[in-house]
């Protein structure tokens, strides 16, 4: 696809399309299960992947089929708990946990170090790792009551899962998949994934109109955002495609703040600008470590 906006632009518009697509799942999960709304989030992404394939002559066919299961099942697994998330917890504090997922991948390199016999650590990574945390601290405080818990757990846990996938899809990057493949196969096992969960638990749910429309539109959302934000990292800078993605915590905010009536407290906001300071630091250690290596665009 050819896009006519600049990197900043298109990272500007990304991370306003996926804090829509969080608008979009905390109004469906009211009456959809997260297993449903990633079936169906998965079943239109293919759908679109699948079409933007045939429409430039690519070929959704891969020599690496196991690197994606292994991906999608660590990719979807963090979808899953971050659609939870969404469902339970107020907007903004779902979308600041799943981007934690810098913070996180800073802790792996710290562990990695440390298992490789490394003889020092850098102090840069463990600082970053503990601003990441206070600011969680902050944002869970004020925001999340004891029946908000699990869920808040499964938001951290979805940004954990979220760096271990983008380790997978830099793998797929190296070994020479398209971006549109990874996210093809990411899509179906969405689907295959979540119609298990869906099955397993209350079964599918009947259609609403409303409902229907909000799951069409998470999943061309979602796809779309994916789209415009690997294009961006592809034609632009990392440092400034990193610093403008995390504008996602900030349209969640607002719009937390409008539609769903989210209260506002300074530690909450304060806890936000750690966690976002944290994985903007963290970003630019890995950048630093590996200029060559490709950013995640998608969970």
């Amino acid at each position: 696809m050819n896009f006519r906006l600049s990197p900043p632009w298109l990272m500007v518009l990304s991370s306003f399309l996926f804090a829509t697509m969080g608008v979009c799942v905390k109004l469906a999960s009211q009456q959809y299960s997260a297993g449903e709304i990633v079936f169906y989030r998965g079943l239109i992404g293919a759908l679109f992947i699948a079409g933007i394939a045939r429409w430039r002559g690519g070929t959704l066919r891969t020599s690496v089929p196991m690197m994606h299961v292994w991906r999608s099942l660590v990719g979807v697994s963090a979808l899953v708990l971050w659609f939870y998330a969404i469902g339970k917890l107020p907007l903004a504090t779902a979308i600041t946990l799943n981007y934690m997922s810098s913070v996180w991948m800073a802790l792996f390199l710290i562990g990695g170090a440390v298992l490789l016999g490394a003889s020092r650590v850098d102090g840069r990574l463990i600082a970053t790792v503990l601003v990441g945390f206070a600011g969680v601290a902050l944002v869970l405080k004020p925001s999340v009551g004891s029946d908000q818990l699990i869920g808040a757990l499964c938001g951290l846990v979805s940004g954990m899962l979220s760096a271990l996938a983008y380790l997978q899809v830099t793998a797929l990057g190296r070994v020479g998949e398209p971006e549109y493949r990874v996210v093809f196969y990411f899509s179906l096992g969405g689907l295959l994934a979540g119609g298990t969960l869906a099955l397993s638990d209350s079964g599918f749910h009947g259609h609403t109109l409303t409902g229907a429309l909000l799951l069409i539109a998470t999943g061309l959302l979602a796809t779309s955002a994916q789209i415009l934000m690997t294009r961006a990292y592809a034609i632009g800078r990392v440092l400034t495609n990193a610093s403008l993605q995390y504008l996602g915590i900030a349209w969640s905010f607002l719009f937390g703040v409008l539609v769903f009536h989210d209260p506002i407290t300074g530690s909450a906001l304060m806890g936000m600008g750690l966690i976002i300071a944290a994985g903007l630091a963290a970003t630019l250690l890995r950048h630093k470590a590996a200029p060559d290596a490709p950013e995640p665009t998608d969970t």
